[in-house]
């Protein structure tokens, strides 16, 4: 694998992108463990910071950190585009050889790194999933939402999708330069980095507690997760729908029949119970049937706007041109 030359740093074996969002409370920790890590690893290497639009302490203390760590590259975002754009930022600035993600609080960790780039190259591998071999420090009800999105992205996206493997994985430069040259927009890449099919394998590790501050991915954001991997990954929903309108169809056949043969007999009575019952049920099949239309429209509309997910502001390597 052939490092990226940076004019000034030379080449650069690895690179490190971590999507960070108010999280002053874990830069220090971060830090203090990572660049060891690396350090250790005695090759050209640097970490991408990306600040996803932080509103409290970490553009500060990013910059403190710049001062005094010159492998660390801090890109700064315009505003707050979510996780996975921060990701995408990350990804196409990096310059290394072989790219790792990781999230800054912790919960993965950096001591991983260095079995994951001896993994890649001792096997020829274009991809290394950090997997979680238990899910012990997440609350119950986390752990039972992501085994249903993983249950349910299996069977819709198909097998190759790796079970409880987040955002902590490795990538060769050949998977970083393709996922650049890919046209969507919004990239899930849980799903579309297996959905490439270059050599992958994986490396299990004990996901720790966060380090410090609160989650990110609250319950809405988990639903917007799951929402854009169906939607982006399969048109399943889409023949759902078709489906409930043809076993509506048969319904209201039947019902029908029922009410013919129920006037044929002259015991029918007025009433409206029924009649609403009727209205409410197939009122609420169309509109969840046009709900799902809306959305694959809506991603269709977003595709043709072509606006680009994030904005940079600002990155540290350009200052040094």
């Amino acid at each position: 694998m052939t490092a990226v030359y940076d004019t000034h740093r030379g080449p650069i074996a690895l690179s490190v992108v971590v999507p960070i969002f108010n999280e002053e409370e874990a830069l220090p920790a971060l830090a203090a463990r990572l660049r060891p890590i690396l350090e250790g690893c005695r090759e050209p290497y640097e970490v991408v910071a990306v600040d996803d639009g932080s509103t409290d302490g970490t553009p500060g203390l990013l910059e403190d950190l710049h001062t005094v760590w010159p492998q660390l590259r801090v890109v700064t975002l315009r505003r707050n585009s979510g996780h996975q754009a921060a990701l995408t930022a990350g990804l196409h600035r990096a310059r290394g050889a072989y790219v790792i993600s990781i999230d800054a609080d912790l919960q993965d960790p950096p001591e991983v790194i260095p079995h994951m780039v001896a993994l890649a190259r001792g096997d020829g591998l274009d991809i290394v999933y950090g997997v979680r071999d238990d899910r012990s420090t997440d609350t119950g009800f986390k752990r039972r939402t992501a085994a249903v999105y993983y249950w349910l992205m299996r069977r819709l996206a198909g097998s190759f999708v790796p079970a409880h493997a987040g955002d902590f994985r490795l990538l060769s430069r050949p998977v970083v330069d393709t996922l650049k040259a890919l046209p969507d927009q919004q990239q899930v890449y849980r799903l579309l980095i297996p959905w490439l099919g270059f050599p992958s394998g994986q490396i299990t590790y004990h996901r720790a507690e966060r380090v410090a501050g609160t989650t990110k991915y609250p319950l809405h954001k988990m639903i917007l997760l799951a929402s854009d991997s169906v939607t982006s990954f399969s048109a399943l929903p889409l023949r759902l729908a078709t489906a409930i309108g043809g076993a509506s169809l048969v319904v209201c056949l039947a019902f029908l029949v029922w009410v013919l043969a129920a006037h044929a007999t002259g015991s029918t009575l007025p009433g409206w119970t029924s009649l609403i019952i009727t209205v409410l049920f197939f009122g609420a099949v169309q509109l969840f049937c046009l709900g799902m239309l809306g959305e694959y429209v809506a991603r269709i509309y977003t595709a043709l706007q072509a606006r680009p997910t994030y904005y940079v502001a600002r990155d540290t390597d350009e200052e040094k041109c």
